[in-house]
């Protein structure tokens, strides 16, 4: 079961069917998932689930940047993470690294810089934020853009972000993040 995190600033918002729901249309033939927004996530939740994607937000939607305390879980968890823009900025300060101005919207063009099993080589992606990730030291780039970090790893865990929006462009990257060995 895939654990979909809406990460919108109410629950059923129009960003529910923006940001989540094109994830759950990614991913759907490959394995069951189940949605929940983040002020309802419980252990159980995370308990329950072998995958857990963030979803991103939109862009004028920062409220859940301001309650990084509700993800204080992804610490220690020992399951594969991926967080999608706004899920990427939160991972990135749950693990000690910093946010910086920095606004894309549109197709950019981004280039991997370390290999991971994601994506590779160059491709263009789509983008929708104002704020970028100057990753920790616990933390490893994997693709950047012009302007700034594109996709994060952990050094230790199977915790991914990506700050483009896959589920516009690129579902293979959800595609294979969902099939990553266990």
């Amino acid at each position: 079961m895939i654990l979909i995190v809406d990460m919108n600033y109410r629950k059923d918002s129009l960003g529910t069917y923006e940001f989540v729901l094109p994830i759950a249309s990614a991913i759907k033939d490959l394995e069951e998932y189940t949605i929940k927004h983040y002020s309802e996530l419980g252990q159980t939740d995370i308990d329950n689930c072998a995958r857990i994607i963030l979803s991103g937000n939109a862009l004028r939607n920062s409220q859940v940047l301001t309650r990084v305390e509700d993800f204080a879980w992804i610490n220690a968890c020992e399951k594969p993470v991926l967080g999608i823009c706004a899920g990427m900025q939160t991972i990135g300060l749950i693990f000690g690294s910093s946010l910086a101005r920095s606004l894309e919207i549109g197709m950019v063009q981004i280039t991997t810089v370390k290999e991971n099993p994601l994506f590779s080589s160059s491709f263009r992606a789509y983008e929708l934020h104002c704020c970028s990730i100057e990753p920790s030291k616990k933390l490893d780039v994997l693709a950047k853009s012009e302007k700034c970090a594109q996709a994060l790893k952990h050094k230790e865990k199977e915790i991914y972000g990506v700050l483009f929006h896959p589920e516009v462009r690129n579902r293979e990257i959800l595609q294979r993040f969902v099939l990553l060995p266990s």
